[in-house]
């Protein structure tokens, strides 16, 4: 037996209005992963490039910060209860397949020119699963725990763990080096996903704030700046007065390393990890180190540059609207333009120099995503992840049917 009697349409809640200062947080970290790959990090002095020092680093932090950020707002920006945990768990597993899937494609990019992010940024989102489960202030604490603790249990871990490739993952790793690719992704590669952890706590803990109120962007631009202080100082007290820096030079040899391979390190940062010689490279700040102070410099950069963009976005003037628009809609659709800048670095169109490929790749990004998101909103590849995280969502929240007795 059948029921006729008619429903009420189900209202649809109004979208949120998407965050401008976030988007653009995106777009300038975009902006930055983009030098990096594309700039030239020694100038002709064989100094280090002020684009290279401004970027390396942060430009990647900025976006496994702002990965924790997207994860509260896909979660309501609150802890998640029980109820609605397996739908959550569905959507973020679906979404980190489908940029997972993503990544591995992009694989053939040549990894000495871009090191792709993409199938670290997807364990990101598998590990955040059960962390949508605790409240705002054990996220912090335990984002702090990480910090410090995870990059002593990587140095100790390292030494009986493969060599990293230094190869992009790909579909090929992933059938004939599950195991190798893992390690790599999660501990020994250049975007460790485990001390990466620690990002990820401290973005999510910060999505669920208010952060259209301009005195949470003031804290967090205030907290960032200090954050980011605090590493820095600290990392050239423990290598300089305290006697870090002789140390590294003089385990170097035990490590296969020359005092020029130090050097660069120090300088110009490592491949997401340090050598294991000796405990003082836990005192390292340098960019893609995954050092307490290099995670603490870093993660107070994108959170203090977040703050900013915020206030920015907030400004009543149709000037300023107009200025941060382009970042804001580059921002929101990263995947789809970040995969095309690896796409293009790795094709032979990428003919011009690299200051004016640079901008010429900005340019027409910037122009891009300010004419699709008029014209179609959502970025593709954006849309195409997010459709199959919906779906999943509600395959496994869709009330089961009940059979009637006849």
């Amino acid at each position: 037996m059948t029921s006729t009697a008619k429903t009420a349409p189900a209202r649809t809640a109004p979208a949120r209005p998407r965050l401008v200062g976030v988007d653009a947080t995106r777009g300038v970290a975009l902006l930055g992963m983009m030098a990096v790959h594309s700039l030239w990090a020694v100038d002709a002095a064989g100094n280090e490039t002020w684009t290279y020092a401004l970027s390396a680093g942060r430009a990647a932090a900025t976006f496994a910060v702002l990965a924790g950020v997207g994860v509260a707002f896909m979660t309501g920006r609150r802890q998640v209860g029980r109820a609605a945990f397996r739908g959550v768990a569905a959507m973020l597993a679906t979404r980190a397949l489908a940029i997972g899937l993503i990544g591995l494609a992009l694989g053939f990019a040549d990894s000495d020119v871009t090191d792709v992010i993409l199938a670290a940024y997807a364990v990101l989102f598998l590990l955040a699963i059960p962390l949508v489960l605790l409240p705002t202030r054990t996220l912090v604490v335990l984002g702090a725990a990480i910090m410090l603790l995870v990059p002593v249990v990587s140095h100790l871990v390292r030494p009986a763990l493969p060599m990293p490739t230094g190869a992009n993952p790909s579909f090929a790793m992933l059938f004939t080096n599950p195991a190798g690719l893992l390690g790599e992704l999660t501990l020994t590669g250049v975007y460790p996903a485990l001390p990466w952890l620690a990002y990820l706590c401290a973005g999510l803990a910060i999505g669920r704030l208010h952060l259209s109120a301009p005195r949470v962007a003031r804290g967090l631009l205030l907290g960032g700046a200090v954050a980011a202080l605090v590493g820095w100082g600290l990392s050239r007290v423990l290598l300089g007065p305290v006697g870090g820096a002789d140390a590294l030079y003089a385990t170097a040899p035990a490590a296969g390393l020359s005092p020029d391979d130090v050097t660069e390190i120090l300088v110009w940062g490592g491949s997401g990890t340090t050598p294991t010689t000796t405990w003082w490279w836990l005192a390292v700040d340098a960019p893609h180190t995954a050092t307490p102070l290099d995670l603490l410099h870093t993660g107070g950069c994108a959170v203090a540059l977040l703050g900013a963009l915020l206030l920015v976005a907030g400004v009543r003037s149709p000037g300023v609207r107009l200025a941060i628009a382009p970042l804001a809609a580059a921002g929101s659709m990263t995947l789809t333009l970040y995969s095309a800048h690896v796409v293009f670095l790795s094709s032979p169109l990428d003919v011009l120099p690299a200051v004016p490929g640079y901008l010429a790749q900005v340019a027409a990004v910037l122009v891009v995503a300010v004419l699709w998101r008029r014209a179609r909103g959502r970025g593709p590849l954006e849309a195409l992840v997010a459709t199959a995280a919906r779906r999943a969502r509600e395959a496994v929240t869709r009330p089961t049917p009940r059979v009637l007795p006849h």
